[in-house]
């Protein structure tokens, strides 16, 4: 599979595989060097979009005149911005949260074109999980499947207790193809 002229602006190898899977290889890999903490107040919508931007702004400015796609994703349960969790007693509570509760996926797309216009797309993907026993979230976090992500991995064993999707999968595991093909295809890149 050939390259194809843009860069990631992301070391997330869910994405990488995620633009394999249509063909669009990045030519370069450049992961965000950026604060992503959130601002007082600020709602997850908001937040992902401001993220996405940001990180693509960012390796823009490194690489000057090259076409620059950044995302980011979001678990949120109501307004609560689910971030990654850095123990399994912060896993813990996450998968307590969410147990048989209805919650959003939110990712946000950015390109920035060789010439510097800026498009950005947002995928909001509803969740259904299943009411977890205690053995199961016990189980799941020993996995350590979550690591690294917000909130979950929907790919591996946490997939079988999803009672309903609605949106987008690709962009519950972190890049929505729809949005991504066609910016990228706004941009040239086909």
């Amino acid at each position: 599979m050939s390259e194809k002229n843009f860069i990631l602006a992301s070391a997330s190898p869910q994405r990488r595989a995620l633009l394999a899977q249509i063909g669009f290889l990045p030519k370069n890999i450049c992961p965000a060097d950026i604060d992503e903490s959130e601002k007082k107040g600020e709602k997850p919508l908001a937040y992902v979009k401001r993220m996405a931007l940001e990180k693509a702004l960012a390796v823009s400015s490194l690489h000057p005149q090259q076409v620059v796609l950044a995302a980011d994703t979001v678990v949120a349960v109501g307004a609560k911005i689910l971030h990654k969790a850095k123990s399994d007693d912060e896993q813990l509570q996450v998968m307590r949260l969410i147990s048989g509760k209805a919650h959003r996926v939110i990712t946000a797309v950015c390109v920035i074109s060789a010439e510097g216009k800026i498009s950005l797309r947002v995928n909001s993907t509803r969740i259904l999980m299943k009411n977890l026993s205690e053995a199961e979230i016990k189980d799941y976090v020993a996995s350590h499947e979550w690591v690294g992500c917000c909130g979950y991995k929907i790919e591996g064993k946490l997939a079988a207790y999803v009672k309903k999707l609605i949106g987008s999968y690709s962009g519950v595991v972190g890049l929505p193809l729809y949005e991504t093909k066609n910016l990228l295809s706004g941009v040239g890149i086909k």
